[in-house]
């Protein structure tokens, strides 16, 4: 599992690393790894033309360091500081001892254009609100430029607690980040900016409970509910779909297409779309009596293509097995109905019904993607799983928040939302509380997505039919 922590815990846990430490040790072991990294992606050292930004912050000081170790090795590295007088003396006086060089921003056009690597140094994991005009100036030439890029800790212009990005921001290929992983590395906006992410182990101690974790195959291959020998279909989880309508009656296909390749010991389908979905799936459990009389289930899905059938959502947020609203049933349920629930409500909006939701302007949320879903969770209290390019899962409780990057932008066809539902109606149906059904859910539903499209377009019908294999992939490793 892949663990981030804010600005303030990191920072705490530096200094009371830095206390037990000779004064310098810590910059060494960031600026080593620091190296390494530009090393490797510059392939050959000696001879190559290195350009770092360097601000008047630890990440200036850690660039310079780094700096110092590539010019010993005979690249020839110049040091562009935005505030002379402010950048770190040591890690300036190792660099020249090198042989480094230092310039002015006025002199960094031509430098930039000519580096094979830029080191980004100018902001630490403490800025916010955007770059100075002087920083932003910067960030444009070297998104112009050729060389490869090397972020330290984070890029700079992005927000390490939040993954905003507040204007220009440097984007980096490779982003080195010491100690833990940030927020803003996992998030979208911030990290499309990142490039590919190497830890960095600096020996910071920190809490058990971070801010966010990304799960990963082991994780996953953890929470997915394996049939015993005695289990039947209701041991397996049988789960109600409550979804289609006659202008959608393609949505509930899809959510039991979903459900029934996720694993579902059975699928009982309530709506008007009942013959569309016995005639793709005849194993399908129809019933057009409600779902009070549809039979026992031990989690509902309700809403996808549901249209404007209210009296079904509420019906089904009156049970008392968990719930899974999407689509429809996000914008007909009454959000005091959502919060009486004594059963687990698991929520999937996408960006555009969070921000109907919540009365903000979508390009909000789409800017500030964790505390949109954080505030979602607390003023429902329900578990809520925010769909997009990282698709974030808020518990209702609080806690650290979920992130998944299995994703696809193949995954971004009609119908995709609707299998996701039914996949993550199965798991909560087998047991698994909303944080982890949701969880496990989306990073399935990525990796059959990946394994449907294979760099080609695909429906979401493609998507459905490798719930299996991602199932697989996730259990072998």
């Amino acid at each position: 599992m892949r663990s981030a922590y804010g600005v303030e815990t990191v920072r705490a846990a530096e200094r009371a690393l830095m206390a037990r430490l000779p004064e310098g040790a810590l910059m060494q072991r960031a600026a080593a790894g620091l190296a390494a990294a530009g090393a490797e992606l510059l392939g050959r050292v000696y001879g190559s033309r290195v350009v770092l930004l360097v601000g008047s912050g630890d990440n200036g000081g850690d660039a310079l360091y780094a700096g110092a170790r590539l010019a010993r090795r005979g690249a020839g590295v110049t040091a562009v500081l935005l505030s002379a007088e402010r950048a770190h003396a040591g890690g300036l006086a190792a660099l020249r001892r090198a042989g480094g060089s230092v310039a002015a921003p006025a002199a960094a056009d031509e430098l930039i254009e000519r580096a094979d690597l830029v080191m980004d140094g100018i902001v630490g994991i403490g800025g916010k609100g955007g770059l100075r005009p002087e920083a932003e100036a910067l960030a444009r030439l070297v998104e112009r430029s050729r060389a490869a890029v090397v972020a330290v800790d984070l890029p700079s212009g992005v927000e390490a607690d939040t993954g905003e990005v507040r204007g220009a921001a440097i984007r980096a290929d490779l982003t080195v980040t010491f100690g833990t992983y940030k927020p803003g590395l996992l998030i979208d906006p911030a990290r499309e900016h990142a490039g590919v992410v190497r830890l960095v182990d600096i020996g910071l101690e920190l809490p058990a409970e971070p801010e966010l974790e990304a799960l990963q195959h082991a994780d996953v291959a953890r929470l997915l509910p394996l049939p015993a020998a005695e289990s039947d279909k209701y041991r397996r989880g049988v789960v109600g779909i409550a979804a289609g309508s006659a202008r959608y009656p393609g949505a509930a296909v899809l959510a039991v297409f979903g459900a029934l390749r996720g694993g579902a010991g059975a699928v009982r389908y309530v709506g008007p779309a009942g013959n569309a979905v016995i005639a793709r799936f005849p194993e399908t459990l129809v019933s057009d009596r409600g779902p009070a009389k549809a039979g026992r289930v031990q989690a509902w899905v309700v809403g996808p293509g549901a249209g404007e059938d209210a009296g079904t959502v509420a019906e089904v947020l009156g049970t008392d097995v968990p719930v899974l609203l999407d689509a429809d049933g996000l914008r007909l349920a009454g959000r005091e109905a959502v919060r009486g629930r004594t059963a687990p409500t698991l929520m999937t909006p996408h960006a555009g019904e969070a921000a109907a939701l919540l009365g903000v302007p979508r390009e909000d949320v789409e800017a500030a993607r964790l505390s949109a879903v954080r505030e979602l969770a607390a003023v429902y209290r329900a578990t809520v799983l925010l769909k997009g390019s990282t698709t974030l899962v808020a518990d209702a409780a609080g806690g650290a928040v979920r992130v998944n990057a299995t994703g696809t932008s193949w995954l971004a066809t009609a119908g995709s939302g609707d299998v996701l539902s039914g996949l993550a109606g199965s798991l909560l149906a087998a047991g698994l509380p909303a944080l982890d059904a949701g969880s496990a859910a989306a990073y399935l539903h990525g990796l059959a997505g990946r394994f449907a499209a294979q760099g080609a377009p695909v429906g979401a019908h493609d998507v459905a039919d490798r719930i299996p294999q991602a199932w697989r992939d996730v259990r072998a490793r």
